[in-house]
């Protein structure tokens, strides 16, 4: 429940009376009036909820599929399969705190300090981590299609574990800002909690700035830099040579580029917005807040999005990857049939056995 307080400009006018022998003009400041804080529209929360539990129910299964087939193959892995097998453990935990924001859309945050804390610190690493592979693996593939040697090769493989070391210790030093959430209800007098960043120490919009512009630089620009600068040199090779497989390459290669364009690009502007508010950098009003705040639900589930795409771009459209799955479900049905042909010589036998004994 919000309280409202509704002041007369009379009210006002008599303040500033000199009668009152008052010297200080009494002007309502609308920036200092905090807005209603109130849930989503009814419409767009339930759309945002059922887009969150069909993302979750989509990234978990597929995610753990493709680290499956990664971990059960045979051959040597190379270092794209190792990037991509941390990325299913990246995205696989992001998509594990889904359910967590699939009910603060409805319902707020019900979970209390410690899991805003566990939760957001979750989120924030593999946030990190999930795009920091991504650029591994596109600075792998064009190490492969543009410096390819055997020694090269070899080295790659003994550099891509120590290499996925200092991603996850990044992702997890860049997420400690995480621990400064707490749960806390807004000062309108509404009973929707929310789990959100509280810098006691210091400046806590100069702290949020920083965090905000590590979260654009290393969490997007930096990579995305990264992706495109060695996937324009490796399609601008695979463009020399011929073969179809080549040319399906840089189609993939494409439309990995435009996917993390699209889904993470709205997220950042959001946030850009919501930081130039902040600031009253940008006119301040609630219709404008609330916008803002709709946005960033929106463009969020946008971005979780990705992590439920990233096993269908980076290993079913892969033929190699096709194949380990085919056969290792071949391997695996093969072994189903000769544990129960095995069961029904064993019953059979013993069968035989109690026959023989009447």
């Amino acid at each position: 429940m919000s309280i409202v307080v509704e002041i007369d400009d009379d009210f006002l006018y008599e303040l500033n009376d000199s009668s009152h022998n008052n010297i200080t003009y009494y002007i309502v400041n609308p920036h200092a009036i905090p807005c209603e804080v109130k849930l989503l529209d009814p419409t767009v929360g339930i759309t945002i909820c059922l887009l969150l539990i069909a993302i979750f129910l989509l990234a978990i299964p597929g995610n753990i599929l493709v680290g499956w087939v990664i971990r059960t193959s045979r051959h040597s892995l190379t270092p794209s399969d190792v990037y991509l097998f941390h990325l299913t453990i990246a995205d696989g935990l992001m998509a594990l705190t889904i359910p967590f924001w699939a009910v603060v859309v409805i319902r707020g945050w019900l979970f209390g300090d410690f899991m805003c804390k566990v939760i957001s610190l979750i989120f924030d690493t593999n946030f990190y981590t999930s795009i920091l592979f991504l650029a591994c693996i596109s600075i792998d593939r064009y190490l492969v299609i543009v410096h390819s040697s055997e020694s090269l090769k070899s080295r790659q493989r003994m550099c891509s574990q120590l290499l996925c070391a200092g991603v996850w210790a990044l992702g997890c030093g860049l997420a400690l800002p995480a621990l400064f959430n707490d749960v806390s209800s807004p000062r309108n007098g509404s009973d929707w909690m929310i789990c959100n960043d509280n810098f006691d120490i210091g400046n806590a919009s100069k702290w949020r700035i920083a965090i905000r512009g590590f979260r654009h630089i290393f969490g997007f620009l930096l990579p995305l830099g990264v992706m495109v600068t060695c996937y324009s040199i490796t399609i601008a090779r695979i463009l020399r040579t011929r073969g179809f497989q080549k040319h399906r390459a840089m189609k993939v290669i494409i439309i990995v580029v435009i996917v993390f364009f699209l889904c993470w690009l709205p997220y950042h502007l959001s946030m850009i917005v919501d930081m130039l508010l902040r600031a009253n950098l940008i006119p301040y009003d609630c219709a404008r807040r609330t916008s803002v705040n709709t946005a960033l639900g929106v463009t969020n589930s946008l971005a979780l999005l990705h992590s439920c795409i990233n096993p269908v771009l980076y290993a079913f459209v892969g033929e190699k990857f096709r194949s380990k799955m085919r056969m290792l479900l071949k391997r695996k049905m093969a072994q189903e049939r000769m544990s129960v042909s095995k069961y029904s010589r064993s019953t059979s036998q013993t069968s035989e056995g109690h026959a023989t004994a009447l």
